[in-house]
């Protein structure tokens, strides 16, 4: 089964924003300072969306791990 493109890009931001939410966190924590977690978070968030999806395309083209289930298979054989 092979991934669209439009499917690894919808991962790739629904993660990024849990993960963004995070760095926020962790970045307020330590700063104390509401601007720079916002700028931080924010920053992270578009480099690390294009990181993922570059990822995801990647690893759907490796075969590692992957194995045909009865959906994969035709439903005939020439």
């Amino acid at each position: 089964m092979v991934e669209k493109h439009y499917r690894s890009f919808i991962k790739a931001i629904s993660w990024r924003l849990t993960g963004s939410l995070d760095t926020m966190v962790i970045s307020l924590l330590i700063t104390r300072q509401l601007k720079w977690a916002l700028t931080i978070s924010g920053v992270e968030l578009f480099t690390k969306i294009a990181l993922f999806y570059a990822h995801e395309r990647v690893w759907d083209k490796i075969p590692f791990g992957r194995v045909a289930g009865p959906k994969d298979k035709p439903d005939f054989q020439i």
